[in-house]
């Protein structure tokens, strides 16, 4: 496992509230030398460094060509206020790099992860893996295909539970099918860079990059809580996909649809009170820990 001392070096961020402090160290390399998105932030409640609290590691969405660290809204307030560390990351995008690169670049922020977070109070060994749009495909895929986190030496032991939000693209082939049949039936108008020039233009790349074809018992796969907004008819059926694949493999599953949202909204409310979503995700949370109460 890698260390980078040069991180001790870094600013170290406090936001206050009448709640909690929370420390942030913002911008922390994940690659020595590396590209200027390689990095993320870290999210520690304050008073944690002589504890070892379970992590989330956050990926962002953004159609894998946009996108950014920063957009986490409540998720590292309220999860620090939980007993959790924050992570979020960045990676390179396309069309600069391709896929494959894409999603090593997070699976190697993860392997920064496993590294070095006992240093901010985490627990190495109780990792959770969730992402929004784009960041849900990621996160699916490096918590179920174990060939990237083997390249950075990271066993699925080490993770605790996958919450993808609001993906499209666990079953890259049906999704590129069902945009190319509503253009021949309804003359839609397809993107010169959509879904099958992003997964790389050729039929066995987009079965390659999807989760559900990598879904096998006995592999370690984490659990997984799938939320997704129902009135998409494209994110709805590819949760389906996912919960029936992930189920059928005997891999503990929940899908929850939140109706009153969209897609953007589905993962910016996370953390408000009264929230269905965030109920969801901390009931998932507390059951794989063993919070009480």
């Amino acid at each position: 496992m890698k260390s980078y001392p040069a991180l001790l070096a870094l600013p170290l961020l406090i936001f206050s509230d009448l709640a909690l402090a929370q420390k942030l160290q913002p911008d922390i390399p994940y690659v020595e030398a590396g590209h200027e998105r390689q990095v993320l932030d870290v999210y520690t409640p304050v008073g944690s460094a002589k504890q070892t609290l379970p992590v989330m590691f956050w990926i962002h969405g953004g159609g894998w060509q946009v996108g950014d660290k920063g957009d986490v809204g409540l998720k590292p307030k309220v999860l620090t206020e939980r007993g959790f560390i924050f992570v979020s990351t960045n990676y390179r995008l396309l069309p600069g790099v391709t896929m494959d690169v894409l999603i090593r670049d997070v699976a190697k922020a993860l392997g920064w992860v496993r590294g070095n977070i006992a240093r901010f109070g985490g627990d190495p060994e109780r990792i959770f893996v969730g992402g929004h749009s784009a960041g849900a495909q990621l996160a699916a895929l490096i918590c179920i295909d174990d060939r990237y986190l083997k390249e950075e030496n990271v066993s699925f032991d080490a993770l605790k539970g996958c919450v993808p939000v609001d993906g499209d693209t666990y079953d890259i082939p049906k999704i590129i099918t069902t945009a190319e049949l509503r253009q021949q039936l309804y003359g839609d108008q397809l993107p010169s860079f959509g879904h099958r020039q992003k997964f790389g233009n050729d039929p066995k790349k987009h079965v390659d990059f999807s989760a559900v074809t990598h879904v096998a018992k006995d592999k370690g796969i984490p659990p997984f809580l799938i939320l997704y907004f129902p009135g998409n008819p494209d994110t709805r059926a590819q949760a389906g996909c996912l919960e029936e694949t992930l189920k059928e493999s005997g891999i503990p599953v929940e899908a929850f649809g939140k109706w009153d949202s969209n897609h953007s909204r589905l993962n910016d409310d996370l953390g408000k009170a009264g929230d269905p979503a965030t109920q969801k995700l901390y009931g998932f949370l507390d059951r794989v820990t063993g919070k009480k109460g």
